[in-house]
């Protein structure tokens, strides 16, 4: 999901002379039929971001079982999306403020909706998660774009409009993208998860083509940082690699005994970003332009704040990757009823946004935030302890609820918090900064605890059907197949021999993992928590 953060401040593409998103009410509201079409197109755009973020997490299970995926797979399906996303999304938007925003929002579309004709067309993992990257590629075209042309076209109270219209498209998309995502996966097929992108890409194409005006940042200064891109994604990428593939290879040695990549990857990728710091403090010196000012993370503030960012979409992504997986695999739920199910988040989120205005006058932000984290960490700590075969739908529901209030709560106060103390020059670069962060969480989370979730459902099904007394090949077999497909061959295991008791195991054993994983999310949002203190009481 996209930050709500993000409608509060002005980016980096915004020319100094923008105003922010509020007017005088007595100003008349002048939008003609070009900026409500231009509007449209913008809003229907970023919809697309949203919703491809959360349309795919429901249909996971069934895109296991359908293209055979491993547990491996699916896990790159979810982070490599977010992960190209984070390591471009800087990059990108200032390219769109030299080169024209209309311009790469058009190419970013037509990125997107082949990208998304191919993953619709998948036959295998690899293919799947090829096409992911490259919707990863122009959902990083497409966001920069979107906001940095509605700041330069819409002023005064068409303002305030045109950000009502933008907050609603992400907060409606966040919404129904679980529930279409379900209902395609149940009545349809998930592959209509991805087609879908094209009759509305299409009409956003035609709407950028006839309505949107060229837009750029004549005050922008030219300049590149190819190098900085180059050792930002390589470095994250390969930290991402080796917490995905560790289940595959290994953490040291390889199941023949050979030297695991996996520590190779690890120190690889933290040489990168390390050489990458570097790179940007000599650029900096030197006045050249830099990917990331790091002078910023200097300002405990922000660094607090993007801590505290990083953290909530960790354990955002984490719970929505491993939660459906339990959903279907083991509790027996359809994608539709999973998506219902999540949907209660979304309108968690979606009911406290409106009571916001009311609860600042009241309560200072940072206690707004803190609240929030409290009560997201409270949510999934309940979650962790009542998981369970019995568990009942309402309990779900409401605990997903609180943690969807906690969520509206804290994320649209933290992005104007952490900004407290920078220059006012550095908030765009700042704000496009935490997005990045908030997207390198969520690959993150999908990363760890997706992890977590098959290291530990591996050794407790091994355990659980070792003790049944079964031979040891039925053993090793019924493990790995319930491992590699993520738990989603649980449900499957009824036809075997002594199915039954087998089965039994192998769900017990993902209750226990989806136990642990989620005990696991609670406590980094108790971190994220504790990491607010060092943010200011209010932005003002």
């Amino acid at each position: 999901m996209v930050d709500p953060g993000l409608l509060r401040v002005r980016p980096r593409c915004q020319t100094a002379s923008m105003s922010s998103p509020t007017a005088d009410p007595a100003e008349p509201l002048s939008l003609t039929r070009r900026d409500w079409a231009a509007l449209l197109t913008i809003g229907f755009g970023v919809s697309l971001v949203i919703m491809d973020a959360t349309i795919v997490n429901v249909a996971l299970p069934v895109v296991i079982e359908d293209l055979s995926l491993t547990a491996t797979e699916a896990q790159w399906m979810n982070a490599v999306y977010s992960l190209v996303f984070a390591s471009l999304l800087i990059t990108v938007g200032r390219v769109g403020d030299l080169r024209g925003r209309r311009r790469l929002f058009l190419i970013g579309m037509l990125v997107f909706m082949t990208a998304s004709v191919f993953a619709g067309l998948a036959v295998n993992g690899p293919m799947l998660i090829a096409a992911r990257f490259v919707q990863g590629i122009g959902a990083a075209m497409i966001l920069p774009t979107t906001l940095s042309s509605l700041n330069a076209l819409f002023t005064g109270r068409a303002r305030v409009v045109a950000f009502a219209v933008y907050g609603s498209a992400i907060g409606g998309m966040a919404a129904l993208g679980p529930l279409i995502g379900g209902w395609l996966a149940t009545d349809y097929s998930w592959r209509w998860a991805f087609w879908l992108n094209i009759p509305v890409g299409l009409l956003v194409v035609l709407g950028i083509v006839r309505a949107l005006p060229e837009t750029r940042d004549l005050t922008a200064a030219p300049g590149r940082d190819l190098l900085g891109v180059a050792l930002s994604m390589i470095g994250m990428g390969a930290i991402v690699f080796a917490l995905i593939e560790a289940q595959t290879f290994g953490w040291w040695r390889t199941d023949s005994g050979g030297l695991s990549p996996v520590p190779l990857v690890l120190a690889g990728g933290v040489i990168a970003l390390v050489v990458f710091v570097l790179h940007e403090r000599r650029r900096a010196a030197a006045g050249a332009p830099v990917l990331v000012d790091l002078r910023l993370f200097a300002i405990p503030t922000f660094s607090a704040g993007v801590v505290a960012a990083l953290i909530v979409a960790f354990g955002e992504f984490g719970l929505l990757f491993t939660l459906p997986l339990l959903l279907q695999g083991t509790l027996g739920y359809s994608a539709l009823q999973t998506g219902w199910v999540i949907v209660a988040l979304a309108l968690g989120t979606f009911i406290i946004s409106g009571a916001l205005p009311q609860i600042s006058k009241r309560l200072s932000q940072r206690t707004v935030v803190q609240v929030g984290l409290g009560l997201e960490a409270l949510a999934v700590g309940a979650l962790a302890l009542t998981i369970s075969t019995d568990i009942t739908t309402w309990l779900l529901c409401a605990l997903l609820f609180l943690y969807g209030v906690g969520v509206g709560m804290a994320t649209a106060q933290l992005t104007s918090l952490l900004l407290h103390d920078v220059p006012v020059g550095e908030s765009g670069l700042a704000s496009g900064l935490q997005s990045s962060v908030r997207q390198l969480g969520s690959a993150l989370g999908v990363a760890v605890l997706g992890g977590f979730l098959i290291a530990s459902l591996g050794r407790t099904t091994q355990s659980n059907l070792a003790a049944l007394s079964l031979p040891t090949d039925v053993v090793d077999r019924v493990t790995a197949a319930v491992t590699d497909s993520a738990g989603t061959a649980i449900a499957g295991l009824q036809a075997q021999p002594g199915g039954a008791a087998i089965a039994q195991a192998a769900g017990d054993a993902m209750i226990h993992a989806s136990r642990l994983t989620t005990g696991l999310a609670a406590i980094a949002l108790v971190v994220g928590l504790l990491a607010t203190f060092r943010l200011p009481r209010s932005a003002d």
